[in-house]
């Protein structure tokens, strides 16, 4: 029920962190690997995916290039034969006050962070309606619910993609399609080396998660590998927290 034999996954923001460790669960679960990334001559994650004996590619793709991410599913299908999967997991990340909050940070954090989210989802509907299955994951956040500090553009993308993650599901459900969101807690990566490295709004992060600790990036590779098999076939629009107990608290 959990492997993923002979399926095909594409998967952004793979090359460290939380999106490196999503991608090698899915090829660990049996499944070929797309990875659509900005620098195409980063072949770390691509060697590792292939020492398992299992297909990868590199598709470049700059999520603020909309023509590239248009192309870019077409191009998986067009290399691998079909998608079956898809992985919505790169952001970036602004922080400043919000009345002296750039117009240019605002646009860059909407348009890799939703604006892609959307143009990915939809161009593998385009092939996941039609052949009646698919498995569409986001990355959500703890933002989808709270809304944060000094991260306004953050907080209103990730807000978004909740939202975007159960517009698509009412409308492909019935079509087999399932697509939900995983929201991470904090996790301890470079996205959050300014927190991490902040000694009092560390502790006091800390003190907020019930599992007493920062999250990793191993903490995923399940989850990923739930929702993208048939051991999630029922679950749609549904925002997997991920997060050491922080939201129900």
């Amino acid at each position: 029920m959990f492997r993923l034999d002979g399926k095909v996954a594409a998967i952004t923001g793979a090359t460290r962190g939380i999106g490196r460790q999503m991608a090698i669960a899915l090829a660990e679960a049996g499944a070929n690997v797309a990875l659509l990334q900005r620098n195409a001559d980063d072949c770390s994650v691509k060697n590792e995916i292939e020492a398992l004996g299992n297909k990868c590619i590199i598709i470049e793709c700059n999520l603020e290039n909309h023509l590239q991410v248009k192309r870019s599913i077409p191009a998986v299908v067009s290399e691998l034969g079909k998608i079956d999967i898809l992985v919505n997991n790169a952001g970036i990340q602004r922080r400043s006050p919000s009345v002296s909050f750039l117009e240019s940070d605002w646009d860059d954090v909407i348009n890799v962070n939703l604006k892609s989210v959307w143009l990915l989802c939809q161009e593998a509907g385009k092939f996941m309606v039609p052949q009646r299955h698919g498995k569409i994951i986001n990355m959500a956040s703890l933002l989808s619910f709270q809304g944060g500090l000094t991260v306004p553009a953050y907080a209103a993308a990730k807000g978004g993609v909740a939202q975007l993650t159960k517009a698509l599901s009412n409308e492909w459900a019935k079509e087999n399609v399932n697509v939900n969101a995983i929201v991470p807690g904090y996790i301890a990566t470079d996205m959050n080396e300014a927190l991490i490295h902040d000694e009092i709004r560390n502790q006091q992060i800390l003190d907020r998660i019930p599992a007493g600790r920062w999250g990793k990036s191993e903490d995923f590779k399940g989850t990923v590998v739930f929702l993208a098999s048939d051991a999630s076939n029922y679950i749609h629009g549904h925002l997997l927290a991920v997060d050491g107990g922080w939201l129900g608290r």
